[in-house]
Order: C-alpha cells, then sequence, then structure tokens
C-alpha cells in the first residue's frame, strides 16, 4: 500500500524520486488515514443505516458543514481521476483526514459522541457525518490503497443494498443537497477565530498558564461585525474552541489580551478557568 501511495503521490510529469525517507514520510501519511477511517468505524458500532441515520435537515450543523466539506474533497478528487492527476488524490485525502477531520471536526464532536446518551439526536447527526464521511472516503481511495479500502469496507456498518467489495461500487457523485456556501461562509469564519484561539492557547501552555486547554477561560474581543456573527454561537463556542468558558465583549471593552496580527478586530485574553 506504501509503494502504492507513493506512485500515486509522485507527479509523473516530473521527475520521481525515491528514498528512505520518502517512504517514511509516506508511511506516516498512510498511518494518519487509516487510523482517521479506524477512529470514525469505532464509533459507529451501534449505527444502523437504515434505521438510525437522520435526515440532513434535521442534522447538527457542524455535522451539515463536515458534510459540505466532503463535496468539495470529492469534486476535487473526482475532477483528478478524470485529469489524471494522481498526485492531487493523494494530498487531497492525506489533508481531508488530517485537517478536516482528525484537528478539526472530530476533534470537536468527540464529547458529543462520548457523553450523549446512545440514541440521542446529536449523537446520531454526528454518526450519519461519519457514516457518509466513510462511504466516500472508501470510494475514493479504492483505486490507490485498494487493500485498504476493502478492508475499511469489511467493517463499515451494515447496508443491504451495499456490495461484498468497494471494487464492486462506483464513486458517489458529489451530493448538490449537502452543499451549502452560506453556512460555509459562517464556519469559515469560526475555523479562522479558532485558529488564533488554539495559537494563544499553545502560547499560554508554554508559559505554564495552563495545562490542558480545558483548564482555560477564553474571552473575546470583537469587532462590531465579528461580535455580531460570534453572538450566533456563543453557547457552542466551548465546544468548539475546547475550552472551559468563552465570553464575548466588544474589543474596547477588553482590557488586557493579545491583538491577533492575521484576524484583524479580534483579542484574546486567556486566563485558566475556576476549575482548574
Amino acid at each position: 500500500e506504501i509503494l502504492r501511495l507513493w506512485v500515486a503521490g509522485e507527479d509523473y510529469r516530473d521527475n520521481i524520486r525515491l528514498s528512505t525517507e520518502i517512504l517514511q514520510r509516506l508511511t506516516e501519511a498512510y498511518r494518519r488515514i487509516r487510523n482517521t477511517c479506524r477512529y470514525l468505524i469505532g464509533n459507529l458500532h451501534d449505527f444502523h443505516p437504515v434505521q438510525n441515520r437522520l435526515p440532513y435537515e434535521k442534522m447538527e450543523e457542524l455535522d451539515r458543514f463536515a458534510l459540505h466539506r466532503l463535496q468539495e474533497l470529492s469534486r476535487t478528487v473526482l475532477k483528478a481521476y478524470d485529469d489524471f492527476e494522481f498526485h492531487l488524490i493523494y494530498h487531497s485525502l492525506h489533508n481531508f483526514c488530517v485537517l478536516d477531520l482528525s484537528s478539526f471536526y472530530l476533534d470537536i464532536i468527540k464529547d458529543r459522541i462520548y457523553t450523549s446518551s446512545a440514541d440521542s439526536q446529536e449523537r446520531r447527526s454526528a454518526q450519519t457525518a461519519m457514516t457518509e464521511i466513510l462511504e466516500t472516503l472508501a470510494r475514493l481511495m479504492a483505486p490507490i490503497l485498494s487493500f485498504t479500502a476493502d478492508e475499511l469496507w469489511s467493517f463499515m456498518p451494515e447496508d443491504p443494498e451495499r456490495p461484498a467489495s468497494v471494487h464492486a461500487d462506483v464513486f458517489i457523485p458529489v451530493k448538490e443537497e449537502f452543499i451549502d456556501p452560506e453556512l460555509a461562509s459562517r464556519w469559515e469564519v469560526l475555523l479562522s477565530v479558532r485558529k488564533e484561539v488554539s495559537r494563544a492557547l499553545e502560547t499560554a501552555r508554554k508559559d505554564k498558564r495552563i495545562g490542558h486547554s480545558l483548564d482555560a477561560a477564553v474571552t473575546l474581543g470583537c469587532s462590531r461585525e465579528l461580535f455580531d456573527r460570534l453572538t450566533a454561537y456563543r453557547e457552542a463556542l466551548r465546544s468548539i474552541f475546547i475550552v472551559s468558558s468563552v465570553e464575548l465583549k466588544p474589543a474596547d471593552q477588553l482590557e488586557g489580551g493579545v491583538e491577533t496580527e492575521s484576524y484583524p478586530g479580534l483579542k484574546i485574553f486567556i486566563e485558566p478557568s475556576g476549575d482548574s
């Protein structure tokens, strides 16, 4: 599988390179893709698509955003297959697993998956999204990671309409009903703010002011426009940032804090939470 990934990851229009270092790097990339898929499967043990799948309109907004990003991945990868640009497929799959899933979506929903009641709408919403992601990823990776995709296929939630092997199936077309530019625009703002908060949390950890991010109470000083955007997510920000608490204030009312360079109109103040 690593050699398949190496062949796919090289741009055949340029010089082809191979070394122990390259194979080690690809092995680590493969491990990340595989472990992400293992995590998805591990949290679908009690999910039966026919009985438990939620309709799109009843899903949580974060889960719908994950499906929007999944369609962007599908569009990119399917076009890359058509254009024989296989290196784009490898990089797109790897980045989606590492950045969109492991570092963002799965990181945020783990508390919902682990602490919500088994049959709650919140948990079933996340499982519906994870099932859709698995169904798509298995097919997209099948021509390159042939054995891994088939192994993944064998552990997926049972579906009477699914063939015995992924190689007996076809790609899932881009699902236009999951594409929501307005929702994506809102979450791109949240992603940008989350990135700045994560940087501030890392600085606070290095300075020994906090331990885990859950030890932190975050206060955001916002421009009027950003304040209005974030207010709608006031209750969800704690989960999105994975901290103890989040408070919003107009920027001119926040004493102290650090102004962010890459996000104008945002100041961040971090202190240990009262629970730490």
